[in-house]
């Protein structure tokens, strides 16, 4: 979509426009965060290897998603071309508050899981100068380091050198880009693979069955490499086969999230009327969680971090009523806020903050939308 001339002042309030298979993606990566945060350990070998599932492939759904959104934001299949500068600033300002949402969540609340919001902030800030890259080229580069940079982000938890400037220096600032549970380095060029699809178009039909059938091929081939790899814990090992291992997962994983973005929209947009009528039903409550990721991350924080107790001396939250209450309490709010008060209450703080008015200039989007 391109600004009209005389409109770039107001550029900052066009609206984000939003695909239901796309929300609906994201919201199943919240219900896999919330069972790999709360989830008790499973009894047998087989249950842990299905709770496993969701340690890993949410979050990187979730940027994938993320990607999608900056997309969307900035105008699908037909980026914006003048006021490109505001539309930056005003992500800059949502990425600090990012950060220091993150940041004040860790000081006070201090729940026993690794928070996103601080890492999902840097990374924006990151995306800044790749926000306008053409569709081919984003894929491409996003592609190709994410076949890297998962290997070089373990790669470097065996690093004297790496590990010993941590201690020594911006201990944060390598935990955001290298070390940490949720490196930016891997981050961004998944999240560059959704601008990229975003780009293209995400519900269009010629294009959805192709990164369908990439997604499945990826998985296919990296999934089954990775049982024939070292595993994490083994620790006779090279650093080089942990590296290997690391980035065949990523990118495994990341097959697997295009494949359910891709059967997400294909129910929700491109199905027959009564199939896309009974999915979209079905699937409201996880939908209306994806279109408020930000206001059920952070309450699932609080709730988790009201339920710490000792248990067998050490200090835990698991707990299976807990998972079931988080995904059918997320649903249900989730739901009701958006039937009965459209925009979740801190996505609507965020885009106040950020500059974002309420008048809408024409958007043009990329196949059914909402």
């Amino acid at each position: 979509m391109t600004v009209p001339a005389g409109l770039s002042a107001r550029v900052r309030d066009l609206p984000a426009p939003r695909v239901d298979g796309i929300d609906a993606a994201r919201g199943l990566a919240l219900i896999g965060m919330f069972v790999a945060h709360v989830a008790p350990v499973a009894a047998t070998p087989e249950a842990a290897e299905l709770i496993a599932i969701a340690d890993e492939r949410p979050r990187l759904l979730f940027a994938l998603t993320a990607g999608f959104g900056l997309g969307f934001l900035t105008g699908g299949v037909r980026p914006v071309v003048e006021g490109r500068g505001v539309l930056r600033r005003q992500l800059a300002v949502r990425a600090v508050i990012l950060i220091a949402l993150g940041l004040i969540i860790a000081a006070t609340l201090r729940p026993l899981v690794f928070i996103i919001l601080d890492v999902y902030g840097v990374a924006f800030l990151v995306m800044l100068p790749l926000l306008f890259r053409p569709a081919r080229a984003a894929l491409a580069i996003g592609a190709g380091l994410l076949a890297v940079t998962p290997g070089l982000a373990t790669a470097v938890q065996y690093s004297a050198d790496v590990m010993s400037a941590r201690e020594d220096g911006p201990r944060l600032l390598y935990d955001w880009m290298l070390t940490g549970a949720y490196p930016v380095i891997v981050w961004v060029p998944v999240m560059l693979i959704g601008l990229g699809l975003a780009r293209l178009g995400a519900a269009d039909p010629r294009v959805v069955p192709r990164y369908a059938l990439t997604g499945a091929v990826t998985a296919a081939v990296m999934l089954p490499l990775t049982r024939l790899l070292p595993a994490e814990a083994d620790a006779t090992a090279s650093p080089a086969e942990h590296a290997v291992s690391a980035s065949a997962l990523a990118l495994g994983n990341v097959g697997v999230g295009l494949v359910v973005v891709a059967a997400t929209v294909t129910i929700t947009a491109l199905a027959r009327p009564a199939v896309r009528r009974v999915a979209g039903a079905v699937l409201s409550p996880v939908t209306a969680m994806g279109a408020m990721p930000l206001t059920i991350y952070t309450l699932h924080l609080v709730v988790i971090s009201g339920a710490k107790r000792v248990e067998g001396g050490f200090m835990t939250d698991d707990s299976w009523a807990l998972t079931i209450g988080l995904i059918v309490g997320s649903m249900a709010f989730a739901w009701l806020w958006q039937r009965f008060l459209g925009r979740g209450p801190l996505e609507r703080l965020l885009r106040a903050a950020s500059g974002r008015g309420r008048v809408r200039p024409t958007a043009q989007v990329d196949g059914p939308t909402r």
